[in-house]
C-alpha cells in the first residue's frame, strides 16, 4: 500500500482514538459528579443493617476527640470496627485498644471479633522537607490502597489527621470506579474555630467527604456546605 493510501487510514484512526479518549474522559466525569451528588444525599434502609467501620486515628488530641465521639455511637451499628493510625503513632491504638476492650467486657465478646487495630505509613512527618514528602506521599498512597482493599470499609470516620488524606483518596477512587462505595464523614476539630484544618479544607474542596461536620456555627457560615452540628466533645 502506497503512501498516499495508508494516510487516509492513519488520520482515521487516530479519529476514533481520539473520541474514544474524549468519550472515556466524558464518562469518568459523569460518574465523578454522580459519586458526589449521590454521596451528599442522605442513606436510608428499612433495616438497619451493621456497617464496616474504618476509624482513623490521629494523634494526641486528634483521638481524644475521636474516642469521645465513638463512646456515643452505637456500637452494634458501626461494627466491625478497623482502627488506623500513623505508623509512629502507638499511643492512639493503645487508647482504642483500651476502648474496645471495655466493650468486649461489657458484652462478653472477644475484642477480635469487633475490631481490628492497623498501621499506615504516614505521607509526611512534621519538619519534613515537602520534597521530601513526594516520595512518602506516594508510598502512604500505596499502602492506603492495599489496606483499602482488605478492609473494604461501608463508613469512614476521620477528624483531622493527614493520615486519612490517602485513605479518603482511595475510598473516593474506588467510588468512581464501583469498586466499593464507602460514605467518608468528616468530623472537624473543636479546636478549629474560624477555618478549616487543611485535611478538612482537602476534603471539602475536592467533595470527597460526603459529610463535612463543623462545631462552630462561623466555620460553617464560611463552609456553607459543612454540616453545623454543635458541641460533640
Amino acid at each position: 500500500m502506497d503512501k498516499g493510501n495508508a494516510c487516509p487510514y492513519a488520520s482515521m484512526a487516530s479519529s476514533v482514538t481520539f473520541c474514544c479518549a474524549i468519550f472515556a474522559i466524558t464518562l469518568v466525569i459523569i460518574r465523578i459528579f454522580y459519586v458526589i451528588y449521590w454521596g451528599s444525599r442522605p442513606h436510608r434502609t428499612r433495616a438497619p443493617q451493621p456497617v464496616s467501620t474504618l476509624i482513623v486515628l490521629g494523634s494526641g488530641g486528634h483521638t481524644a476527640e475521636m474516642l469521645n465521639l465513638l463512646s456515643v455511637l452505637q456500637k452494634d451499628r458501626f461494627t466491625p470496627r478497623f482502627y488506623i493510625a500513623a505508623a509512629t503513632d502507638n499511643m492512639s491504638l493503645q487508647k482504642a485498644r483500651l476502648l474496645e476492650n471495655s466493650l468486649a467486657d461489657e458484652n462478653g465478646v472477644q475484642t477480635s471479633e469487633t475490631a481490628q487495630f492497623m498501621q499506615i505509613y504516614r505521607s509526611r512527618e512534621v519538619g519534613q522537607s515537602y520534597i521530601t514528602s513526594v516520595w512518602t506521599t506516594l508510598i502512604a498512597m500505596m499502602h492506603a490502597l492495599w489496606l483499602m482493599m482488605k478492609i473494604r470499609p461501608q463508613v469512614i470516620l476521620c477528624n483531622g489527621p493527614g493520615t486519612c488524606i490517602p485513605l479518603c483518596a482511595i475510598a473516593f477512587l474506588f467510588k468512581v470506579l464501583g469498586i466499593r462505595w464507602s460514605s467518608i464523614f468528616y468530623v472537624e476539630s473543636i479546636a478549629r474555630v474560624r477555618r478549616l484544618s487543611l485535611s478538612g479544607l482537602l476534603l471539602y474542596k475536592l467533595r470527597m467527604a460526603d459529610q463535612l461536620f463543623v462545631q462552630w456555627p462561623q466555620l460553617q457560615r464560611k463552609y456553607p456546605r459543612a454540616t453545623y452540628v454543635g458541641r460533640l466533645m
